[in-house]
């Protein structure tokens, strides 16, 4: 008998076997929610940009990541970012209104991303600091191509929007109307499907630098909606 009848067989008797109680199993569920906190990973740090910071930092995510004090230091972050890699002052900005009301002097820029755009500024709606994951959600403002398309995607991230874990997520936005779109990404793409190597910018961005603001007011005025 191989391991697959073995599981199969399995499966069998446990659909057969009389006497299966519903309500036992509601309770036993029940049971493993009781304290979810015991169950739930430790994070990195017991703040929660900090933890978030040293996860999407971290070697299997690939990210990398820098805080400002406001977000009117942004296009500065982003002139360094070109500078160091050698690359023109040329960006794919998203219509979101935080971004747009920055000063790009010295940018050439444009709101529409190309196939093979070189770099694209966006915004994050939340981040998760136990995986280092960003969520966007679709809007008129928040284009989801402008998360795949670019080789370099550099993205704001408010402070006061990092949650511990994913189902946080969930809790923030219970109630809410849901946007038609939801990406959860998790550092720069990669994938580890030749021979188990890691090749980052298999089938979106090649870099991802996350710049975290700490400043709320401004953002908070230019809230991107769900």
């Amino acid at each position: 008998m191989t391991a697959r009848d073995t599981i199969l067989n399995a499966v069998r008797l446990g659909l057969t076997t009389p006497g299966v109680d519903p309500a036992a199993i509601r309770r036993e569920a029940a049971a493993l929610l009781v304290d979810p906190a015991a169950r739930r990973p430790s994070l990195l740090s017991d703040s929660l940009v900090d933890a978030f910071i040293a996860r999407v930092t971290s070697p299997k995510v690939a990210a990398t990541a820098e805080r400002i004090g406001t977000a009117t230091e942004l296009p500065d972050v982003v002139r360094r970012y070109l500078e160091s890699r050698q690359l023109p002052a040329v960006v794919a900005l998203q219509p979101a209104a935080i971004l747009q009301s920055l000063d790009w002097s010295g940018f050439e820029k444009h709101d529409r991303v190309a196939a093979d755009e070189t770099i694209a500024v966006g915004v994050a709606r939340w981040a998760i600091a136990e995986t280092g994951s960003l969520v966007f959600h679709s809007d008129a403002e928040t284009p989801i191509l402008a998360n795949f398309l670019p080789l370099h995607h550099v993205v704001l991230l408010r402070a006061n929007t990092v949650l511990a874990y994913l189902e946080d997520y969930a809790a923030a936005t219970a109630g809410q109307r849901p946007p038609r779109n939801v990406n959860i990404i998790t550092g720069a793409s990669g994938t580890t499907d030749i021979e188990g190597s890691l090749v980052l910018g298999a089938h979106g961005p090649r870099y991802l630098h996350v710049v975290i603001v700490d400043e709320h007011s401004a953002l908070d005025e230019a809230q991107i909606t769900a």
